[in-house]
């Protein structure tokens, strides 16, 4: 199971929510691609960055839209 970190940043007028996940070395790029692709399908989120560190880590930033409801009078 990876680590998750959630941070949330604006950019250029668009607001997104980020989650981090870290894999460690010994989960299979297969294990991965399922984790990923749960969280894309049912948590709708999109992949935004991956890195895979010198001693085999891959951390993988999704991000998803954040969508603010205004109150309407």
């Amino acid at each position: 199971m990876p680590n998750a970190q959630m941070t949330t940043r604006r950019t250029s007028g668009v607001e997104y929510e980020y989650r981090v996940l870290t894999f460690p070395r010994e989960v299979s790029r297969a294990e991965i691609r399922r984790a990923l692709g749960e969280h894309a399908e049912y948590e709708h989120w999109e992949l935004a960055r991956t890195v895979v560190y010198v001693g085999g880590v891959r951390r993988a930033w999704l991000r998803r839209r954040v969508i603010r409801v205004h109150r309407t009078a």
